[in-house]
């Protein structure tokens, strides 16, 4: 069986490290290529020796490339002559991509296509994107409910859970002290870290850093990652705020398993999210996590148990339970801990590739 991934635009975030993961993971399983952007550096360096790479897309880092007409050109003829039984489009916008050649082709394969969050789809997205895919991959069980309950193709949606590198996401203390020296954190001090693109609309950084003032703890300071994280933007509500020494902003790092180490509590403000693999990958190591029940979080993070939650958007009540994480005990801590990495055991990529090869098998063969 043959396999197309097809991956749009640059940048690093959820959906292109599931894009990653799952494209990776399937070539145990089938022949598998990826179709994405030719300098997109960071998806070529993980894969050039993995699978097939066929490059369509020329990305100058705006929107203008969904207006090139030679970009559609190309994945037109990489579909034609790669006699594929199935295409997976991993976000909205591949998808785009394939519906727009996918009229011209005469072996039409299998669509699946991703849903990675469970916005209302507007009558365009529902009747004339979705509505040719053979099915639609959602990624928790809320998302997956909250699409049923809008009647949106609910024979179509398989529920398959965003998957976590386990070997490189584990708990170490092996670049702790590192990390922690690179960072200017001293012994005695509270490190929060975010790991989020900066996105202060969906990821809520904004609140988080209104609720690190608030926190109001001397020895406490807050690390944020992700693209953007470092930009003019960032820098000027960080500013605003008065919280220059207190908050370091990275930006993108591709090195966040080590971060992790340096920190000791992982924060996730987040007004949307699919299922949060950020959030997963903290647990895994061993993080004391504290997030926003959004998305399909809450069928995995239990208040007390494995980690904690506030509200979403309520920036003091979210800093009370940063207050609250400096204070737990190490007897505490332990037993959070090993709830989390517990938990994260059913998020293994390993786990999440068996039911995307199940899917493409069911597909292929006709069955639901």
């Amino acid at each position: 069986m043959k396999v197309l991934e097809v991956i749009e635009g640059l940048g690093w975030c959820g959906t292109k490290e599931q894009t990653y993961l799952i494209t990776k993971h399937l070539s145990k399983y089938f022949n598998v290529e990826i179709a994405l952007a030719f300098n997109h550096k960071e998806m070529i360096n993980r894969l050039k020796d993995k699978v097939p790479l066929k490059f369509y897309e020329e990305d100058n880092g705006n929107s203008k490339r969904r207006f090139k007409v030679k970009n559609y050109k190309r994945l037109y003829y990489i579909l034609k002559n790669g006699n594929y039984d199935v295409v997976v489009a991993n976000s909205s916008w591949s998808l785009n991509y394939i519906l727009a050649v996918y009229p011209f082709l005469r072996k039409k394969p299998k669509l699946i296509a991703m849903r990675r969050s469970g916005f209302t789809p507007s009558f365009f997205s529902k009747n004339f994107k979705y509505r040719f895919a053979d099915k639609i991959v959602v990624v928790s069980k809320q998302v997956a409910q909250e699409l049923k309950e809008k009647n949106f193709f609910p024979e179509k949606l398989v529920t398959i859970e965003s998957g976590i590198d386990l070997s490189r996401f584990k708990p170490s203390s092996e670049f702790r002290e590192k990390i922690r020296k690179e960072l200017g954190i001293k012994n005695n001090e509270f490190l929060f870290i975010n790991v989020a693109n900066f996105q202060p609309w969906r990821k809520g950084q904004d609140i988080l850093l209104k609720a690190f003032k608030e926190l109001s703890c001397e020895k406490c300071k807050l690390v944020l990652v992700g693209i953007d994280t470092d930009s003019l933007e960032a820098r000027k509500l960080i500013k605003n705020l008065g919280l220059e020494k207190k908050v370091i902003a990275l930006g993108f790092r591709n090195d966040v398993e080590k971060l992790l180490q340096g920190a000791d509590f992982f924060v996730l403000s987040s007004n949307s999210e699919g299922i949060a693999g950020a959030l997963l990958q903290a647990m895994a190591t061993g993080k004391i996590v504290l997030s926003t029940l959004v998305g399909g979080i809450g069928e995995y993070l239990k208040d007390g148990i494995n980690g904690f939650s506030a509200p979403v958007g309520d920036y003091k009540r979210l800093a009370e339970k940063m207050k609250l994480l400096t204070m737990l005990t190490e007897e505490e801590k332990e037993k959070l801990r090993k709830n989390a990495i517990k938990t994260t055991e059913n998020y293994s990529i390993t786990i999440t590739s068996e039911k995307w090869k199940y899917l493409i098998e069911s597909v292929i063969k006709g069955n639901s």
